[in-house]
């Protein structure tokens, strides 16, 4: 079936019904549906108009993008991303961007992502540093399958490992770490209700959930980075709204160095870095 077979474009109706379902970016999401369930379009057949039609339902039920087509840009790179990992977000860029220029030039060093969920920060460090090698804690073994996978699609597996425990059962050399990056869950626990419907309907809570003051994982990270760290080693730590200063304050009682903070588009403190 062709689209001009029709007086009502199938993309105009999409449009219409995102519009309607109160979401943003409407034509730019529209294009995303029919560039997944119909690829011919404008020529379309009756099997692509009912995976569009699905598609749409979902999305109009709040239903984030990139969960419903299984993949999400991030950096340079796309990643598979499911309900079972974080949604990569553009702010978390600024953290691999700063994590590359401390690496440019090394010829060797193993970088470690506490939480890593799909994998999206330590593995765009591994594609762009072709001579570091990286490890990948989680919690979640589901997660951990994703991050397998986006490590294959990268073409970055034989550099990177992945282990399923959680921080505190983490068992490595002590100081053989050159550089820690984490985007650890910083929403306080009664917070995560105000969310909006894409987040805490479809992001793993496990991700979310800082407990109740949102510094949890950081408190418990804090203890546990100095003595994984060598000597000049860095940790760079993506903060939540208002929470770089006091995220500073929490690592550097534990005797690191804080270097500087970095603002995302936004203007937000959106990573912390701190020194061994």
């Amino acid at each position: 079936m062709s689209e001009k077979d029709n007086p009502r474009t199938v993309r105009e109706e999409i449009i219409a019904a995102l519009i309607k379902g109160g979401i943003r970016s409407a034509r730019l999401e529209t294009d995303i549906i029919l560039k997944h369930a119909a690829p011919r379009y404008p020529q379309i057949t009756q099997a692509e108009q009912e995976q569009v039609k699905m598609m749409l339902q979902r999305r109009v039920n709040h239903e984030p993008l990139d969960k419903i087509i299984g993949e999400r840009e991030f950096y340079k790179s796309v990643f598979k991303v499911n309900q079972d990992v974080l949604t990569p977000r553009p702010d978390t860029e600024i953290l691999v961007e700063e994590a590359i220029k401390l690496l440019e030039g090394r010829e060797g060093g193993m970088v470690m992502d506490l939480g890593t969920g799909s994998g999206c920060i330590l593995l765009s460090i591994l594609k762009d540093c072709p001579n570091i090698k990286g490890i990948g804690v989680d919690i979640s073994e589901q997660a951990l399958k994703v991050a397998q996978e986006n490590a294959q699609r990268l073409e970055v597996e034989k550099r990177c490992t992945l282990k399923n425990c959680s921080w505190q059962q983490l068992e490595i050399e002590k100081e053989s770490i050159d550089m820690i990056v984490t985007n650890p869950p910083y929403i306080a626990s009664q917070e995560i209700e105000t969310l909006e419907e894409e987040v805490k309907n479809y992001d793993p809570r496990v991700a979310l959930d800082g407990g109740d003051d949102g510094y949890k994982c950081y408190k418990e990270i804090a203890k546990i980075a100095p003595n994984l760290l060598k000597r000049s080693g860095y940790i760079l730590i993506e903060a939540g709204i208002k929470q770089a200063q006091k995220i500073g304050e929490i690592f550097e009682k534990e005797g690191l160095i804080l270097q500087k903070t970095v603002k995302d588009l936004g203007g937000i403190n959106r990573c912390v870095i701190l020194k061994k």
